[in-house]
């Protein structure tokens, strides 16, 4: 929105589509389309023009031309979102009268705060309120958006039609899940979530009131909760065909795991496919973490777009070379084995190193490889460590997180785990091939970068490691609150310096899906330099 040429485009782009839209017969239907609109040259000096500014904007289009438009009221300024920052609010409620009724424009962050634009829908008298809506998915968020919605509803005292956009981009996922609830609170429709769907459902309005000034007459002068109200009309619009009314239906939300699950592959397809990647290469070593995002690689773009290659080193043991092999065949993706103990033993034949270096080296000897793959055939790389384990930076710079997306990067380790068995369980159910070994999902979590080791030599165990992270990450819960909610102190004062020590890791680490209110980088956003602890 800082670029002129953006704001151009945007603004030609909706005029655009109006006439296309005519052209192709549509012209009679009204369409709501959200677009960036500006009331001059974005406003970025501290001596801008008060008002003035870029506007997150929905428009009506109706006959080939823009009839309405509504600039967003409520700007959010929290998690994923800085529209305070970048955008001017608007003072003006839109009530379009279409067909008889009058219907109110609204933007997302409109609907998820009291007062404002559905005060204002009451005391306009409409019937219908429309929030398009570009929501982020959260896990859970489908349980507290139909309360929402009713909320809203009841504050309008009209019908409001929720409706959310399907796709990915970057770290967020928006799942769909529209609704049209009644005045009354009634759940109309439901549309599903994570696919593009048309929902069709014929709602019973009530006629608008007649006006001063003829039917839809501007009232510029209107004021309702501190709001002007401006009024258009749209001309002739198509009769309702004859028949059965439509009903849309409602879809019922599905369990955790099947949700997250989806949101994850919907998240990874649309990264790659919106960035024109042919295909991804991960490494296979056997354990549950890349095992399941190979799983997922597998359902969000088939199999022939996924390389899996196994690694081992003189310290990865049968199984895991063997349960590689196995989720490869399960699954049919291309699978390949280069051993890294020649380059290992090359490098530490020039150069004295012992200990963590070590498990380190073999960890980059892997990144080389993965990388080497992704130049010489154009793959991305997946890297495959979970939210835990960055947390507290379980993992090797330029090593094991090397790769430009993870799709489990947001997604606690024992979550992982269910994952895996929901997605078991779900392919059984359908009569196919699960795609995760049970020996990657029951064998103890190792790095396998020396004898003998396990995760728990270093990390307490996970079912005791993620409620504290959680508290402390998705919470907010500083030492005193974790404490009193019956954690090891000493534990806790472990964990928390891990935390607070990977900082710098994580700021290095590959963008991935946001499926919590609190995913690492756009909304945990802390200093790296920050020598304050709460037990200091």
């Amino acid at each position: 929105m800082f670029r002129r040429s953006f704001v151009a485009a945007s603004q030609a782009a909706l005029r655009r589509l109006a006439a296309d839209l005519a052209a192709d017969g549509l012209g009679g239907l009204p369409v709501v389309v959200g677009y960036l609109d500006a009331d001059g040259p974005p406003q970025v000096s501290s001596d801008a023009e008060p008002g003035r500014g870029a506007r997150n904007a929905a428009a009506v289009l109706h006959g080939g031309e823009v009839v309405a438009t509504y600039f967003k009221h409520h700007l959010p300024n929290y998690g994923v979102f800085d529209e305070d920052r970048y955008f001017v609010p608007g003072d003006t409620l839109t009530v379009v009268r279409v067909g008889g009724v009058d219907v109110a424009l609204t933007i997302c962050e409109d609907m998820w705060q009291a007062g404002g634009p559905f005060a204002a829908a009451r005391q306009a008298g409409v019937g219908l309120v429309v929030t398009i809506n570009g929501s982020p998915y959260e896990l859970n968020k489908d349980d507290i958006r139909l309360p929402l919605v009713r909320r809203r509803a009841a504050e309008a005292g009209a019908t409001v039609a929720y409706v959310n956009m399907v796709g990915g981009q970057d770290e967020l996922v928006f799942e769909g899940d529209s609704l049209i609830v009644g005045a009354d609170g009634t759940l109309l429709a439901r549309a599903p979530q994570f696919v593009e769907h048309l929902l069709m459902h014929d709602v019973e309005l009530p006629a608008a009131a007649e006006r001063a000034g003829g039917d839809g007459a501007r009232a510029g002068g209107e004021v309702a909760d501190g709001m002007r109200i401006v009024r258009a009309t749209v001309g002739d619009v198509p009769p309702a065909p004859g028949g059965a009314a439509a009903v849309g239906g409602i879809i019922e939300p599905v369990a955790d795991e099947a949700e997250v699950w989806q949101a994850l592959v919907l998240g990874l397809r649309d990264y790659v496919d919106k960035n024109r990647f042919p295909s991804v290469v991960l490494g296979l070593s056997g354990g549950i973490d890349s095992a399941v995002v190979a799983a997922l690689a597998v359902d969000a773009l088939g199999p022939g777009r996924v390389v899996g290659v196994s690694l081992p080193s003189q310290h990865s043991s049968e199984h895991s070379r063997a349960d590689a092999e196995d989720l490869a065949k399960r699954t049919g993706l291309d699978y390949r084995v280069a051993p890294i103990q020649p380059m290992v033993d090359t490098f530490l034949a020039n150069m004295s190193l012992s200990g963590v270096a070590v498990e380190n080296l073999q960890a980059r000897v892997r990144g080389v490889l993965l990388m080497a793959l992704s130049n010489q055939e154009g793959h991305l790389v997946l890297t495959t460590g979970n939210k835990s384990e960055l947390a507290v930076g379980y993992s090797t710079l330029y090593g094991d997180s090397v790769g430009g997306f993870n799709p489990v990067k947001d997604v606690w380790k024992t979550l992982i785990w269910r994952l895996a068995k929901w997605r078991n369980a779900d392919a059984a159910r359908r009569g196919e091939t699960p795609p995760i070994p049970e020996n990657s999902i029951g064998k103890p979590p190792s790095a396998e970068l020396s004898p003998g080791q396990l995760d728990s030599d270093t990390l307490p165990d996970y079912d005791v490691l993620d409620p504290i992270l959680i508290g402390y990450i998705d919470g907010d819960l500083g030492r005193t609150g974790l404490v009193e909610s019956g954690h090891d102190p000493a534990i806790i004062d472990r964990v928390l310096r891990m935390v607070d020590t990977a900082e710098y890791k994580r700021r290095q680490s590959a963008p991935g899906t946001k499926i919590s209110m609190k995913a690492f980088g756009r909304d945990r956003r802390l200093p790296i330099t920050n020598r304050w602890r709460e037990d200091s």
